[in-house]
């Protein structure tokens, strides 16, 4: 009987194996804009595979609804906006060939999510949001615990983290101490992308570690600002060639070094170049336009440079798609760029490609610099610059904290926010927490010369550049 049964076993499994195969993924159409009105075949229920949302599709707008545990709630629409993410709506969709698969985006380009057609809305979602301490931390609780990707990777025990803070719960009696309990459930995840945002009497709260050595020295000292304008306006002054540009609503500085021999860009932000707002439908084509035309300009001007040093020692992120438009300045290929999945969702990993720019193009020596302040966006262009034979990356190892961020809603109006994408570079490899290590390793920031460090790095390039730019 025991060896029937393995029989058995192998036979149903091997038939499993051959059904699975013949199962085709469905085909999706073109990307389409909610606001042309919405399809009778996207009129219905959806639930995402991971994220935690419903979406029901039903009536003249999309209404999306917060799921974790036990718990689903309408997303308010006049909580306050703590985060650039809130401000957008899922205004893009996709059909597909299966009437119960589609894919909603906020923007084009940008995360897929999956959704599945379900037959109405579940009980609790039919319920107003309970604002109650129990509520909101039963809720918070499980939205970690679904959604936040790197528990493990990170060597958080979540379920003794929350153990521990219900034993507290019952003897919280305010909103201070409520949130000073959550806080200190994230507290030393180490993950720039993990935030707990709220309004506590009258007073924006906020708990974020992982920001790095560098900004929690200059923040500390209360002088990020005159560091930043130190950074900008020495380069202006000391070292870039007269004509040098500091553009695109402050996010780019460009120009030459050495009457031209050299080319300097520095990108602080993967986005904000246009100054229009992100929930604008001009958002997205207004940042291109911007973007490349400053790219344009500035390569055009380093068409003869021996080599380009492109800076992002100080990018603090922004639009994926900008990233990826940031490598395609340097290659004449199109290249994979990097991975990104979401665990749980059954969606493989789907690979982002690096296109090379229409306009105009350097593709001579590269110096990558990146410092423990480049993160998320910049770490991203950081993943597709390394996959491009004539790019050298030097400086320090990155943050380590690349996922797009999930903003979730909790149900008394504050916001917690997550990392939940998985992004490796082609090879497989996954940098995060670890961050991603340069070629050639040298401090862009040290803390003892804090104001000075960022300009004797750049001459630290300069007089090893026969060394960087020959490297493989």
């Amino acid at each position: 009987m025991w060896r029937i049964g393995i029989a058995a076993l192998i036979l149903a499994g091997c038939q499993a194996e051959k059904a699975a195969q013949t199962v085709s993924e469905p085909v999706f159409g073109p990307l389409k804009n909610i606001n042309d009105g919405i399809p009778i075949e996207l009129s219905a229920v959806w639930k995402s595979r991971g994220y935690g949302w419903i979406f029901d599709a039903r009536g003249p707008e999309l209404r999306q609804y917060q799921v974790a545990g036990d718990t689903c709630f309408l997303t308010p629409l006049d909580m306050p906006v703590m985060t650039d993410a809130l401000a957008l709506s899922y205004d893009y969709f996709r059909l597909s060939d299966d009437p119960d698969r589609a894919i909603l985006q906020l923007l084009p380009e940008d995360t897929e999510i999956h959704v599945d057609r379900i037959p109405d809305l579940p009980e609790p979602c039919t319920n107003s949001a309970d604002p109650s301490y129990d509520s909101v931390f039963r809720y918070f609780s499980s939205v970690v615990r679904e959604n936040y990707a790197f528990l493990e990777r990170r060597n958080i025990d979540w379920d003794a983290r929350v153990a521990e803070a219900r034993e507290q719960l019952p003897f919280v009696s305010n909103d201070e101490e409520f949130f000073e309990l959550l806080a200190r459930m994230i507290d030393g995840f180490s993950d720039s992308h993990t935030k707990l945002l709220a309004e506590v009497n009258g007073e924006t709260r906020r708990q974020q570690d992982g920001l790095g050595e560098t900004l929690e020295i200059v923040r500390a000292q209360e002088i990020e600002t005159p560091w930043l304008i130190q950074i900008f306006m020495g380069a202006l002054d000391d070292w870039l060639d007269p004509g040098a540009e500091f553009t695109a609503n402050d996010r780019i500085l460009w120009g030459t070094i050495d009457e031209g021999r050299v080319g300097y860009i520095q990108i602080l932000q993967m986005g904000g170049f246009s100054g229009v707002e992100i929930d604008d439908p001009s958002f997205r084509q207004a940042e291109f336009d911007v973007f490349d035309g400053v790219m344009d300009k500035a390569l055009s001007a380093m068409t003869d440079a021996e080599y380009v040093i492109l800076d992002l020692s100080n990018n603090r992120g922004g639009y994926d798609a900008i990233s990826r438009r940031v490598a395609g300045l340097f290659t004449d290929e199109r290249v994979a760029g990097y991975t990104t999945e979401v665990p749980g969702t059954g969606i493989p990993p789907r690979t982002r490609w690096v296109e090379p720019a229409e306009g105009t193009r350097y593709t001579g020596p590269v110096i990558l610099l990146t410092s423990d302040v480049t993160v998320s966006g910049g770490e991203l262009a950081t993943l597709s610059l390394r996959e491009l034979p004539n790019v050298t990356h030097v400086g320090e190892t990155t943050r380590g904290s690349f996922s797009t961020v999930l903003s979730k809603p909790l149900p008394n109006g504050w916001l917690v926010e997550l990392a939940n994408e998985v992004i490796a570079a082609p090879d497989g490899t996954v940098y995060e927490e670890t961050g991603i290590q340069p070629d050639h390793v040298h401090q862009v920031f040290r803390p003892d010369q804090i104001m000075e460090s960022h300009k004797l790095t750049i001459n630290w390039i300069l007089a090893h550049e026969g060394e960087l730019i020959g490297s493989e």
